[in-house]
């Protein structure tokens, strides 16, 4: 499965404008609240010049390169762990995401409703926090009352749990992120979060000083001019000199989710993958297809500019630039890999 990025934040603040000019499919942009109901779905594709340079060297009929799929997810509204709003529906939503782009709204326009009535990006952020952090509270709640009956009888099992989950009780109360994890109870104010500060014409600078001081990762971008950039050619974009920003942050979401690029290639097709970092080569083989982790034997493995040197396989062989590893090898950024499987 690829990494899955959910967009958020208020109704009208430009989360569908992003989803459509990510995925560049056709959703329903509307100055009303509530417009998107069930979550859009799509793919954003991470635009990687060595994949190019790959096809060329493989001579691959076809090539694909490295997506993540984006969600964008019906608006929050205050009140939304309570059932306001679309309340639970979205939050169950954000509850599959690997990370959340936080769409703020930062433009004034009078044909594009605000929820809150002002323009304010600090308060609305504080508002999807707090019902996220609601939200986290109720559900380890419902944990605690449901592993009630164990913690009497004494059982460890359950008795450790109740520890964890108080302090992650104490920790959401104060509104702050749970240092530890429980893996059977994914929590949404654990989800991390890039925000974006959706500017217009009378953005103001001050805005950003309050995410520098809780170092909270952000990005200022006007998604209406993204959109529109997104609908030119590229001799267009060339002739006018502009260039999107937005494949800078899906590189951004790739650092963020410490995430790496590995790469296959064969005359049929060759491919990107991202990986987590630290991740074997035997899970790598998994992510090609299922079967090869059952059937893995070995691996050919080469960095990408090594290969880029050789000009080709047969060469990289001759010059011993390739490398035969086991299962246990650890993937490295750029690594292009064959794999050797059982017949």
């Amino acid at each position: 499965m690829p990494p899955k990025i959910g967009i958020i934040g208020l109704p009208n603040a430009g989360k569908s404008t992003l989803f459509e000019t990510f995925t560049q499919s056709e959703v329903l942009i509307s100055p009303t609240p509530f417009s998107t109901l069930s979550p859009n779905k799509g793919v954003s594709f991470l635009k990687d010049e060595r994949v190019k340079k790959l096809q060329e060297i493989f001579h691959s009929k076809e090539k694909k390169e490295a997506f993540f799929e984006i969600v964008d997810i019906a608006g929050l509204v205050r009140g939304a762990s309570k059932g306001e709003g679309l309340g639970n529906e979205f939050l169950s939503f954000v509850r599959d995401c690997d990370l959340l782009f936080h769409i703020l709204r930062a433009f004034e326009r009078e044909d594009v409703a605000h929820p809150e009535g002002k323009i304010d990006p600090i308060r609305d952020y504080q508002i999807v926090k707090t019902e996220l952090f609601l939200k986290d509270i109720e559900t380890v709640e419902k944990r605690l009352l449901k592993i009630k009956k164990d913690v009497k009888k004494g059982k460890k099992e359950a008795l450790n749990e109740e520890k964890l989950l108080q302090e992650f009780l104490e920790d959401l109360s104060k509104e702050e992120i749970p240092q530890k994890k429980d893996p059977f109870l994914p929590l949404l104010s654990q989800i991390p979060q890039i925000v974006i500060l959706n500017q217009g014409k009378n953005y103001q600078k001050d805005w950003e000083s309050f995410f520098k001081k809780e170092k909270i990762p952000f990005l200022v971008l006007n998604l209406k001019e993204e959109y529109e950039i997104s609908k030119l050619s590229l001799e267009e974009k060339e002739e006018l000199g502009i260039e999107q920003k937005l494949p800078f942050l899906l590189k951004e979401a790739k650092n963020h989710l410490d995430l790496i690029t590995f790469f296959t290639g064969n005359e049929n097709e060759t491919r990107a993958y991202l990986i987590k970092n630290g991740s074997s080569v035997l899970e790598g083989a998994e992510k090609i297809h299922t079967d090869f982790k059952e059937k893995f034997i070995k691996a050919e493995v080469i960095p990408f500019e090594r290969l880029k040197e050789a000009g080709s396989w047969k060469n990289a062989q001759k010059k011993g630039f390739l490398k035969i590893v086991g299962k246990d090898y650890i993937l490295q950024e750029g690594d292009v890999i064959l794999i050797k499987i059982k017949k």
